[in-house]
């Protein structure tokens, strides 16, 4: 086994790799009773959690209800009833003054804004996270019509997506909520942006604001690889470089100053950090502002508006993306450069249940391996981050992707989970109608896809 292994090592022919990755899984013990019933019953104590998290919230509610009614009996009430409520809520679970008027505003929405989204909440359909992540995007909602509407199509589609990480659930709910209240409230919070300073002690200054998200993403990367940029040996934590590195940048520098004093710096031997680059994926007609649909980042399917698209679309070049269609496999076991960006603009994050790694971070995996005449076709492959790949190659998991991108992963312990894709795909070979952006400052490039053939 030794000796083969270091053959492997030596030979780089990725059709060798895949073969050896197949005969490693096969190594893998299948699925026992007993293992599924453990895995089972680790998913019934996490819905009775979640049942038992709601009935908690909903005692709350039910406490701010009736200290309500009876405060408006009292003329001498001289306290916010909210307040008041927090306060013996916190006393009774030993939580701060904050974390307690925490729970009493998700217990006001179960209770008075989101009653559809509320029961599946008590019937334990969804956990804390998920109603925390739905109350947040639909806070600002004020029309009741509108609102209705949001709390009935989202308990509806958020059983649906039970295996998506927090961050591409957030999105999910975000687009819910842009589709029902849109306009008013994106407009609103666009203009809104701002970047404050103030001047704080001891030479430390504090610095808040929202820039619009493209920008944003743009920022943080830029800010870690002007980080990176210093030698092993900098005192300076990643944090205090990273902030560091906005003066940096505000100087107009590629790199931080390292600060080791060590007359070996191997800082001045690094390169500079590159430009930033960030993708988003948006319907076409969105380019030219005809288009209603948000667009969504590779990362965490982060949301853009259709008016922000627009706004950035008309200082970008244009380039194609390749749009696979009904075109034959490709030869070989490495997708090309085009047919790999596709994927990656198709499935945004890692499609593992519960990951959002970046998919410009991941592997290009087939679901059905090459070896086993797998296709090399958008229609048989999808990302996953290395953690997750190396998880289902060698740990026992199998994979089954239907024409639509939709991926069913089934367990060691064969529990199934579903995936479904990320960007919106309307053809039988997951062949995405849309199109790709690639944001780099100062400027906007964006690559358009074609229509899907009939």
């Amino acid at each position: 086994m030794i000796e083969c292994m270091f053959e492997w090592k030596r030979m780089s022919d990725p059709e060798v790799i895949a073969r050896f990755d197949e005969l490693m899984e096969r190594c893998y013990p299948s699925a026992t009773a007993e293992s599924a019933a453990l895995v089972a019953g680790i998913g019934a104590f996490a819905r009775l959690e979640n049942r038992a998290t709601a009935a908690q919230l909903v005692g709350i509610g039910e406490l701010f209800a009736y200290r309500l009614a009876r405060c408006s009996e009292n003329e001498d009430w001289a306290m916010d009833t909210m307040a008041a409520v927090a306060a013996e809520v916190g006393a009774a679970l030993r939580i701060s003054q904050g974390m307690a008027e925490s729970r009493l505003t998700y217990a006001r929405a179960m209770r008075e804004r989101l009653p559809k989204v509320g029961e599946l909440f008590r019937a334990g359909d969804i956990d804390y996270r998920a109603f925390q992540t739905i109350v947040f995007h639909s806070d600002l909602i004020t029309d009741v019509e509108v609102l209705a509407s949001v709390d009935a199509e989202l308990s509806v589609k958020v059983p649906l997506w039970p295996s998506l990480s927090k961050g591409r659930l957030s999105a999910q709910v975000a687009k819910v909520v842009a589709k029902a209240d849109a306009v008013r409230r994106r407009k609103q919070r666009q203009a809104d942006r701002e970047i404050s300073i103030w001047e704080g002690h001891d030479g430390v200054s504090h610095v808040e604001g929202s820039l619009l998200t493209p920008d944003a993403r743009a920022l943080d990367h830029r800010l870690t690889a002007l980080a990176a940029t210093a030698c092993d040996h900098d005192p300076r934590t990643r944090d205090q470089r990273r902030a560091d590195a906005l003066g940096a940048l505000a100087a107009g520098a590629d790199r931080l100053g390292c600060r080791c004093g060590r007359p070996d710096c191997a800082a001045g031997k690094r390169p500079g950090a590159s430009p930033v680059v960030i993708h988003v994926i948006a319907e076409q007609a969105s380019l030219d502002g005809s288009g209603s649909a948000p667009a969504s980042i590779v990362g965490a399917d982060g949301l853009i508006t259709p008016e922000l698209i627009a706004e950035l679309a008309a200082s970008a070049k244009l380039v194609p993306l390749i749009h696979p269609g009904y075109a034959p496999p490709e030869d070989g076991y490495v997708p090309s450069a085009a047919l790999a960006d596709f994927v990656r603009c198709r499935d945004l994050t890692c499609r593992w249940p519960g990951c959002d790694q970046p998919a410009v971070n991941c592997d290009i995996d087939h679901s059905i391996p090459y070896a086993q005449g797998g296709a090399t076709h958008a229609a048989n492959l999808n990302c996953k981050c290395r953690t997750h790949h190396l998880a289902k190659t060698f740990s026992g998991w199998h994979e089954r992707q239907l024409a639509d991108g939709t991926l069913i992963f089934t367990s060691p312990a064969g529990q199934t989970y579903v995936t479904p894709r990320a960007a919106p795909c309307s053809s039988r070979v997951c062949a995405t109608r849309s199109a790709a952006c690639r944001h780099q400052r100062p400027t906007y490039r964006w690559t358009t896809a074609p229509s899907a053939p009939p």
